[in-house]
């Protein structure tokens, strides 16, 4: 049977209607829980015009970092993954996936810039976290990755380059410790992941460099790090060539003293497809 002129006319209208985008956004949804929230396929659909941009702005990046990082979302919004977050899902999203590269700063020099890139995957850890936070910041939540290990040239040792994220930074002591020290933000430094000004630890004179090295791999004093606004860490670090004596087991590297497990949760993600460059 022959659909009638003013059925047709009616499925546009209803097409068209205030509520299709609901409707797209739950297929938006259903298609990338299809393909397990690649990251890639993400980037590339949020750069195909304004409006699935601002879809992939409001609703994706949340529902891919809920898909990849449950647990770790849970701890950052206090047990309420559908609200806001302190920078927006999309700048932690890209903390997730992507090493943001390095240039020298007045205290970490390198011989050649490191280009930020898609990682394969990326571990974030409390525990290690706590190693960044000095005895009167304690009671903050911080999450850090292990370092991405970029080698250079000439007699350098290899760079390590990390990032991490704080909970609820706002409200944080180390945010409450800089500000009531006054502590300058950096002239023409940005947070790689948000694009917010950003805090020196070292100028702040908050680096545990002995707690931080231990956990990192590297020498005490090769260490420098950044905190931005939103509570985003990014950091670089020489790395310390390892002989087998001092290979360490993964037991090892992530007890600090404590038996929760919450505590001493590695979260894993693995990003699908080749490694290309797409802008994120």
């Amino acid at each position: 049977m022959c659909e009638k002129p003013n059925q047709r006319l009616k499925i546009a209208d209803f097409v068209d209607s205030s509520e299709s985008g609901i409707l797209n956004e739950r297929i938006l949804v259903l298609v990338f829980e299809s393909l397990k929230w690649d990251i890639r396929v993400l980037c590339v659909m949020a750069s195909v015009n304004r409006r699935f941009r601002g879809l992939a702005k409001r609703v994706l990046w949340r529902e891919f970092c809920l898909y990849r990082a449950p647990r770790m979302v849970y701890t950052l919004t206090g047990g309420m993954p559908n609200s806001r977050i302190i920078g927006g899902w999309h700048p932690l999203a890209k903390l997730l996936f992507f090493c943001g590269g390095c240039v020298s700063t007045p205290n970490f020099e390198v011989i050649q810039p490191s280009r930020g890139h898609f990682v394969k995957s990326s571990r974030f850890s409390k525990t290690s976290g706590r190693s960044f936070l000095s005895k009167k910041c304690r009671g903050d939540v911080l999450f850090v990755s292990d370092p991405c290990e970029h080698p250079t040239r000439g007699e350098q040792d290899d760079v390590g380059i990390y990032r991490g994220v704080f909970r609820d930074f706002t409200k944080s002591r180390t945010r409450e410790f800089l500000i009531r020290r006054r502590v300058d933000l950096e002239a023409g430094s940005r947070c790689p992941y948000c694009g917010m000004r950003v805090w020196s630890m070292t100028a702040a004179r908050l680096i545990q460099r002995r707690s931080v090295a231990r956990r990192l791999g590297s020498n005490e004093g090769g260490v420098e790090y950044f905190v931005c606004l939103n509570g985003h860490l990014h950091g670089t670090c020489w790395l310390v060539p390892l002989t087998s004596g001092d290979e360490n087991t993964e037991d090892d590297r992530e007890t600090d003293g404590s038996c929760d497990d919450e505590e001493n949760h590695i979260y894993n993600f693995v990003s699908n497809g080749p490694d290309v460059p797409i802008d994120l």
